[in-house]
This record gives C-alpha cells, structure tokens and sequence, in this order.
C-alpha cells in the first residue's frame, strides 16, 4: 500500500525523511548550481516539471511536444506563469543547454524540444531521491524496481506533473513556506535553514538550528545580500524565523508553525510520489498503459 500524506505527516521517522531531500538539494547545489536553481523556487520547478511532462505526453493531454507556444499556453491555463514569465523560462533552459531543438516537426513555424541527458539524469535523481526516502520508511523495494524497469521514470514523471499542479496543498503550502518558496532562491535557502535541524522539541514551538551565516548564505546560493535580508525580515514579521539573542552572534530558530508547513509540504509530494510509484510499477506492463490510465490508477490508490 502506497502512503498517504497523513500517514506520512504522523511518522515520527518522516523528519529524517525530509531532512535527507534538504541535505540532497545541497549536494545538487554544490554539483550543479544552474541546474538546483530550478528547484530553488516553486514557480521554476512546477515549470520545469510541466515543460517535461510536455515533452513525455501530459495525462489529459497526451501528445509529447514540448514547443514554447504549447509551453507557455500551457503555464498561463494552469497558472503557473505569465506569458512573458514562461517564455524568459524556456529561453533559459535553451539558453542553459537543458533543452534542445530537435528534428522532426512537420510545421516549419514550430521547433520542437526535447530535455538534454542533463536534464534526463536530474530528473530521475529527483524521483530516485523520492523512492528511497519512502523505502527507508518501510523497507520496500521502490527504488530497485523503478531502476530494473526501463521506462519506468518516463511513466511516472507525466503524472507527478499532473498530481502536482492539481493539488491545493502544494500550490498553496501555508504563508510562511510561500513567502520562501515564491521568492527567488528562496526555496534553497528555506531547504538550507531546515537542513540544519537535528532534532525537534516537543515541548517548545521553537526549533533551534544553530547558528547561521547570512553571508555563507549569499555566497553560496547567489542571492544578494538585500534580498537575503528582506526574505528574513518577512519571514521574522510573521514570526516565523528569528535568533535567540544577537543577531548574527546566537542560535537561529524556526517556528513550529513554519516547519510543519514545510513538513506537511512534504507528506502530500512524497505521498503522491508513492501513489504512482505504485501505479506504474505494480502493472504487470506498466508501458503500455497511457497517462490518462496511470492517473487514474495513482487517484484510485490514494483515495
């Protein structure tokens, strides 16, 4: 049985689970920074996953072709983006050699795209991560049997796509994740800050993370030093974040409010992650089911 996002946001173990993609996300950062940078907010990765999903065939609109009228069309019906926004996005990724113009199309007027290896490797890293962190939880067998099935990854993305954008959870996650998540290289910066938990109390509706660097920070994630400080100053008006005493000098803190917000982030994307999982790999030929079967199968399993 595939997990829900309650089961998961009531597993005292899913803490671990979260800090392992936090701690995953950095070591992206590290390798790759242009291409973490996608991930580094919620507009970009929600376009970056559409624009693939695109490209593999959309459930409910299944003929793969990814081409920036179709894109941009497409961010603008699911507001992810305007027009001008999902346009700059798709010149960057080009721009970025994360896609490519490839051969093929009829229409002179279109020039079709495709993901580069690049983009391919990451993108299955991304689920991988998912698939591992689920099998920690209960000891299965996600990850081998994604792996040892070819195509498997190319089944699963589309519907991740879809599930995502249709989920109110994870397009609106709570003030305080938003506030982080919206802002340029906000969402690495908020992944950075809760990768430093190591432990939860109970008790307080504090959680302490040490102290922390802003100029670390800004050096690290290429965010400026003006916009580092009016995310915090935000995100400290709305109580959210804060140090114990001195400013720059003391330990750092996050709200309970603002790490479960995170935390139940999490549990719905890590949860939707399963619930296809399962419907792609428990088919006895899971290539040859559409999209359009494969959600129905994922919805049914996490009704």
């Amino acid at each position: 049985m595939a997990f829900t996002a309650k089961e998961l946001s009531q597993n005292e173990n899913f803490l671990s689970a979260i800090l392992h993609s936090a701690h995953e996300l950095m070591a992206i950062y590290d390798e790759h920074p242009r291409i973490a940078s996608i991930f580094a907010a919620q507009q970009r990765w929600l376009l970056a996953h559409a624009g693939y999903a695109l490209f593999l065939g959309y459930p409910d609109d299944p003929v793969p072709a990814l081409y920036s009228g179709r894109f941009v069309d497409f961010a603008v019906k699911h507001k992810i983006a305007s027009r001008n926004t999902a346009a700059a996005f798709l010149k960057e990724m080009i721009a970025y050699r994360f896609v490519r113009p490839t051969a093929g199309s009829s229409d002179r007027r279109i020039t079709l795209l495709e993901p580069t290896e690049t983009t391919n490797d990451y993108m299955a890293r991304w689920i991988y991560t998912h698939l591992l962190v689920l099998d920690a939880l209960d000891g299965g067998d996600r990850m081998a049997r994604t792996t040892a099935s070819a195509g498997a990854v190319l089944q699963m993305q589309p519907v991740i796509a879809k599930m995502i954008l249709d989920s109110e959870s994870l397009r609106n996650p709570g003030v305080t994740f938003a506030l982080f998540n919206w802002a340029t290289s906000g969402g690495v910066v908020m992944d950075y800050l809760i990768s430093r938990i190591s432990k939860i109390d109970p008790s307080s509706d504090k959680v302490l993370i040490g102290p922390i660097s802003p100029k670390i920070i800004q050096s690290q994630f290429m965010i400026s030093s003006a916009h580092l400080k009016r995310l915090f100053k935000q995100a400290t008006e709305l109580g959210s974040v804060g140090w114990l005493g001195a400013p720059g000098k003391s330990s750092f803190w996050l709200s309970r409010n603002f790490v479960s917000e995170y935390w139940n982030y999490q549990a719905e994307k890590y949860a939707i992650v399963d619930t296809v999982s399962q419907a792609v790999l428990d088919q006895p030929d899971h290539s040859a089911k559409t999209g359009e079967e494969l959600l129905a199968l994922a919805l049914a399993i996490s009704a």
